[in-house]
């Protein structure tokens, strides 16, 4: 079956940075577009950073500059690199990706505690 696996969450200074990695199994990778996705305590889970194949990216205006999105479809592998965070980043970061039919599927969540 298909599972998402979301790595490289933990607590950093604001200003610092981080690296999210998220495996994907059970698809074919190369055919998926692949986003990040974020969700604080007591709002919505909102869209991060998506890329397609090939390696064309969107982001949040909240973090064009800072984040950058990519994918290693060797590895299976879809990147979050987090640099000059913020505490109001501060978020569980979720893993989605969507196949060519539409179907979306979930990670479970990376927590980014951004202290101040």
């Amino acid at each position: 079956q298909v599972q998402l696996v979301e790595s490289g969450g933990g607590l950093v200074v604001a200003g610092g940075s981080l690296k999210l990695s998220c495996l994907a199994s059970g698809i074919t990778f190369s055919i998926y577009e692949f986003g990040w996705y974020r969700q604080a305590p007591g709002k919505q889970r909102d869209l991060v950073a998506q890329i397609d194949n090939p390696d064309s990216a969107n982001y949040a205006d909240s973090v064009k500059g800072r984040f950058t999105i990519s994918r290693d479809n060797a590895k299976n592998t879809v990147y979050l690199e987090m640099n000059g965070l913020k505490p109001e980043d501060t978020a569980v970061y979720y893993c989605h990706a969507l196949d060519p039919r539409g179907i979306h599927y979930w990670g479970k969540g990376a927590l980014v505690t951004v202290s101040s």
